[in-house]
């Protein structure tokens, strides 16, 4: 089967305006992502997805394919959506565009996984042991899933809720998802859920029109730039590695 990563990238965003072009370590956040998405071998091509001309010409600038979609894509899904209008694959792979340090193997872990089962749509997740700070943190989204590995349900609070603390298994979600063609055109047909807008979680659209979400678990530390601050953590990362 071919599936296409496409990695969104718009440039208003509210916390690090012109976040896709930000500088790291001499390489626009942007291309680091691309670049790791390229690693992936289970992927047949991987696109830039961009509401803005700046973005999509430093993409073909540095060798890499942009498409033009709409400013008034209302999250990454509905971007995606865009592109599967045009762009005829069996599976879509969004890959957010703000991890830099996005990891090839965890990406072709979930290919594989859900082209074996052939899943409509899957995410990574990630183990948080007691006391992680994030099991806590709104900005850590959390889900529990059943014992097929579907989630159940996806929360900023802390779930599940730790009655019997000694009982309790933490899961963090990566925003990295994955979807059939089908499922991603009617995703973008349906109305908003009231979890959805409530959480401020795209995911949750999907499972309140009834769509299952296989989790597929993985080793992934990640970090996410939405900041400043971010862009020095990340920096850090890779000099600690060598890596710049």
């Amino acid at each position: 089967m071919k599936v296409l990563g496409i990695i969104p990238a718009r440039y208003s965003a509210q916390r690090l305006p012109g976040k896709p072009l930000v500088d790291i370590g001499g390489k626009t956040l942007v291309q680091r992502v691309w670049e790791q998405g390229m690693k992936c071998s289970s992927l047949s091509a991987v696109i830039v997805a961009t509401d803005d001309e700046r973005i999509a010409e430093h993409v073909r600038g540095f060798g890499g394919t942009a498409l033009m979609t709409s400013p008034d894509c209302p999250s990454g899904t509905d971007r995606l959506g865009e592109v599967a209008l045009t762009q005829a694959y069996d599976y879509y792979v969004n890959m957010q565009g703000d991890e830099p340090l996005l990891n090839p193997r965890a990406v072709d872990a979930l290919v594989g996984r859900t082209l074996q089962s052939l899943a409509p749509m899957s995410t990574l997740i990630t183990h948080m042991p007691a006391g992680h700070p994030g099991i806590s943190d709104p900005n850590t989204v959390k889900v529990v899933k059943d014992r097929r590995d579907f989630a159940l349900y996806f929360s900023r609070s802390t779930i599940p809720y730790p009655r019997n603390e000694a009982e309790a298994v933490y899961f963090r979600h990566i925003g990295i998802y994955m979807y059939s063609r089908d499922t991603l055109l009617s995703i973008t047909d349906f109305p908003t859920a009231m979890a959805e807008r409530s959480e401020g979680l795209e995911q949750l659209r999907a499972m309140f029109a009834g769509i299952r979400i296989l989790t597929v678990e993985c080793e992934y530390p990640g970090m996410e730039v939405n900041t400043p601050e971010d862009v020095d953590k990340v920096l850090a990362y890779l000099a600690a590695h060598g890596e710049v």
